[in-house]
């Protein structure tokens, strides 16, 4: 029984005062002969729910409170939650998974911090520099705290995520200012740890699962009317990188079922969104297991010179097969996916293939290399050699022309030297990404480099060579983007430009910023009819200059994803 419902029962709260037991005669009386008692066929009138009895309890009032909670999905009256995002883009989805269980259960959205009565930050625990905006976050909601009135129900405080799966004890302990923490496994069970809150307890559930994927539960964008939208396919690492804090805050890999990954592309399709982005620590390991008649299929190779940790996986619908079906929704729908790991594009990849010959599959992709020295490569457990993952980008280049590429590199890992950091920089080089993600290694508890290996690299010489990979990286992606100027570029428009009102901004197929002149365009479909590019519409764009990390370009004419293909 949850902590505070005991004192409940104790204190006669889940029975009405002076009403006395109903026994089976009574029930059975409320019938007619061979009828069943009410409740088994029809719905109960709404009553009290067990925040109202857990808050009574702990004021020691003899009954539930005289308002009663909101019927299921209305605001009246109802609590008002407020969601703060942080980290990388599985968080943006885990917080549309959050807020539709919470929408469900009576709570009411709010983007104003000082009309929330609870307050729940989705967190990242990657580096050590997102863990801290969290500590500086709280200081400044324990003010809010402390600011309330007192007419109002005290301001409930949530940490959830990877964070409160990390450092649930020191989370709850310091300062007692968090009254709720959750683990990214257990956002179902949101609604009775803030009931436990409620009552002036601390409630806490970071169990790791090895089966929740939250399949059943339709996302509620948090950008109503937005353009693009994310879609978790999948959720843990079996990977064990040595830096890597993910299997431990998000668990094992599991798989969501497809049947439920295209219901909810098929729902976005249908809201207008045009980008999805396939979401997952490693997409390309993909496995669905919920069809019998897939168990047995053999397990698919790796890329050429690379190893895992782990024995090879059998069974399952992949992702290959995944990608296909996602693509064939909505021919006018663009689809990306993040993060895949470089082991899982084996030569005969008919994921590559499928990029290749899909228009609506952006020719662009992640592959995260993390260093270009094969010692540290080894000692971060990532199963291939500089020479292997070289290899690969030229297969990707041969099989898919013109293709997107996109990296994460770690400046000052443990034991690198100035040599391996150079051979890092001469990687950049050589392969000329299109965007990159770049970070100072950053020690993180639980991981095997924690228990193994010494963060000996100095803070200043991290700096020093995060500096200079940055450096680099931004030279070569400027001059991949200067070899488009003169092109015609296909661009989503994602709204008005940051910088000007006058320009509009979007992206182009390989995810490089675009910005151009918000001015009247012909319509390829209805020539002479020009209007405004909105939102959700692809333009065609002349690039006319190109830096490290932008576009700018003249606009041609608003057009369509197939009709700009079927022209290519």
């Amino acid at each position: 029984m949850l902590p505070g419902a005991r004192a409940a029962r104790a204190a006669g709260l889940l029975r009405p005062p002076g009403v006395a037991p109903r026994t089976g005669a009574a029930r059975r009386a409320l019938c007619g002969p061979g009828q069943r008692p009410a409740w088994r066929g029809f719905a109960l009138p709404a009553g009290p729910d067990l925040r109202h009895f857990l808050r009574a309890a702990a004021a020691g009032q003899p009954g539930p409170p005289p308002e009663l909670p909101p019927e299921p999905g209305s605001t009246l009256g109802a609590p008002k939650v407020y969601l703060e995002t942080y980290g990388c883009q599985m968080n943006v989805s885990d917080t549309e998974i959050v807020w539709a269980i919470l929408q469900k259960n009576g709570y009411a959205r709010t983007k104003e911090l000082g009309e929330a009565d609870v307050v729940l930050l989705v967190t990242c625990s990657v580096r050590e520099k997102a863990e801290q905006a969290i500590w500086n976050r709280l200081q400044h909601l324990k003010a809010l705290k402390a600011r309330r009135p007192q007419a109002r129900a005290p301001l409930r405080v949530g940490i959830l995520g990877c964070m409160a799966e990390r450092l649930k004890e020191e989370i709850l302990h310091r300062e007692k200012l968090v009254d709720v923490v959750a683990g990214p496994d257990a956002y179902r069970d949101l609604p009775r740890l803030l009931a436990v809150a409620e009552s002036g307890q601390q409630a806490a559930n970071v169990l790791l699962s090895l089966d929740e994927t939250y399949a059943d539960i339709l996302p509620v964008q948090t950008s109503a009317g937005g353009t693009t939208a994310f879609v978790s396919i999948m959720r843990g690492c079996d990977n064990m990188c040595s830096y890597c804090i993910v299997p431990f805050t998000r668990g094992r890999e599991r798989s969501r079922p497809i049947a439920s990954i295209l219901q909810e592309v098929r729902m976005l399709s249908d809201q207008g969104v045009k980008e999805v982005t396939l979401l997952g620590q490693n997409v390309n390991s993909f496995r669905d297991l919920s069809e019998v008649q897939f168990q047995s299929v053999a397990a698919p190779g790796l890329s050429r010179g690379f190893s895992t940790v782990y024995k090879a996986k059998a069974g399952g619908l992949r992702f290959s097969h995944l990608l296909d079906q996602v693509s064939r929704i909505d021919p006018e729908m663009r689809i990306r996916f993040t993060s895949p790991h470089p082991k899982d594009f084996p030569d005969e990849a008919s994921v590559l293939q499928l990029i290749q010959e899909r228009h609506n599959i952006c020719k662009q992709l992640h592959l995260p290399a993390q260093s270009g020295s094969t010692r540290v490569l080894e000692a971060m457990r990532r199963g291939y050699t500089r020479e292997a993952y070289l290899e690969l980008v030229h297969h990707v280049r041969d099989s898919i022309p013109g293709v997107s590429l996109s990296s994460d590199f770690i400046a000052g890992f443990c034991g690198e030297s100035e040599e391996d950091h150079l051979q890092t920089v001469s990687l950049l080089r050589e392969v000329r990404y299109n965007v990159g993600f770049l970070f100072a290694y950053s020690m993180r508890q639980k991981t095997r480099a924690h228990h193994r290996l010494q963060d000996d690299v100095p803070a200043d010489v991290k700096k020093r060579r995060l500096e200079q990979l940055i450096a680099t990286f931004r030279e070569e992606a400027a001059r991949a983007n200067a070899a488009l100027v003169g092109q015609a570029q296909l661009v989503l428009v994602e709204g008005p430009s940051k910088r000007s009102a006058s320009e509009l901004c979007g992206r182009n197929d390989g995810n490089i910023k675009v910005i151009f002149p918000d001015t009247e365009l012909e319509d390829a479909a209805e020539p002479g009819a020009p209007g405004r590019a909105q939102p959700g519409d692809y333009v065609m764009v002349k690039v006319t200059s190109a830096s490290s990390q932008t576009l700018r370009g003249v606009p041609l004419c608003r057009t369509t994803l197939s009709r700009a293909a079927a022209s290519h």
